[in-house]
């Protein structure tokens, strides 16, 4: 086994969950650093972005049940780091590789162990960080990055498209805007009145959401719309719909609808490293909102799940 000086006597710092609710339950603990056994790395956490998914599927033990997550709980998917101790029988990573990945509710802390072979909800997953991306950037990957791929797998979007995209300035919109617009599709992306220059950053036409989205999209897209992506739940669809988008067309993420795929993630995250690449070729951006040391973690959560910032919220470690 290759690994670092850091002993079995040693602690490090883990947000837990004693109790299920919201950011008051929160609690930065001191616990032991853990150990990496066969098939799997330790990396040490630099940075950990957050996800609305982190918060919900953590609201309550009814919730946290179906993702198969029990009390005590650690907190956050999305992590980035620096392989520090290497299990037997690996062969892929080595200390001192810069990795980034999701291990699902542990990514908030100053160790997380990974399998190799396993995937974001069980062991969690590691894939190599490429030259040019920075941690932080890294950490904002995984969560967002897949579940945009798996919203484009279902739509199909390319050249003549133009997509309406619901909640386009959130996590998840900033690569789905992005990804669309690569694929040579037009984009129009829904927010609020605030984010009209966000949006345009990203490559999109803003379009405020509300009562009369419908005629808003009319007015920009006299010639259609022919696909959409509803980000935040469901109005987008019922919008897509009324303007004669099929519902093969159509996808969402936050709820579900009948007729429409859902987009998962979990699908899709091959498309990890084609994404990492992408952010490290300068072609797609990932705008970073805020930052907040681990101490401040409650903060983070609240500023995050008022759904009203326009990029990602990273944690550093």
């Amino acid at each position: 086994m290759e690994e670092t000086n850091v002993t079995s006597t040693a602690t490090g710092r883990a947000v837990r969950f004693e109790s299920f609710g919201g950011p008051e339950a929160l609690h930065v603990h001191e616990v032991p650093v853990p150990q990496a056994g066969p098939g799997q790395i330790r990396v040490r956490v630099t940075a950990a972005g957050l996800n609305p998914m982190d918060w919900f599927m953590t609201s309550d033990a009814e919730t946290a049940a179906r993702f198969g997550l029990s009390l005590p709980c650690g907190f956050g998917t999305d992590y980035a780091g620096v392989v520090d101790q290497v299990g037997d029988g690996v062969s892929e990573f080595a200390a001192g590789d810069r990795v980034f990945g999701g291990a699902l509710s542990r990514a908030v802390a100053d160790h997380v162990v990974v399998d190799v072979a396993g995937t974001i909800a069980v062991g969690g997953q590691a894939h190599r960080t490429p030259d040019g991306v920075d941690d932080r950037t890294a950490a904002t990957l995984t969560i967002a990055g897949c579940t945009a791929a798996a919203a484009l797998t279902v739509v199909g979007p390319g050249p003549g498209d133009t997509v309406l995209i619901g909640g386009a300035g959130g996590g998840v919109g900033v690569f789905a805007v992005q990804l669309a617009r690569l694929a040579g599709a037009r984009v129009i992306g829904t927010g609020s009145a605030t984010s009209a220059d966000a949006l345009r950053a990203l490559g999109a036409e803003p379009v405020t959401y509300g009562d009369g989205l419908v005629d808003r999209v009319r007015a920009l897209a006299p010639d259609g719309v022919t696909a959409a992506m509803d980000l935040h739940g469901t109005d987008t669809v019922r919008a897509a719909r009324e303007l004669g988008v099929p519902d093969e067309r159509i996808t969402l993420i936050a709820a579900q609808v009948d007729g429409i795929t859902s987009a998962n993630g979990a699908a899709a995250t091959d498309a990890l490293d084609e994404i990492a690449g992408l952010v490290a070729a300068g072609r797609l951006r990932v705008p970073i909102a805020a930052t907040f040391p681990v101490e401040r973690i409650r903060a983070a959560v609240e500023l995050q799940a008022g759904r009203h910032v326009h990029g990602k919220v990273v944690i550093d470690l």
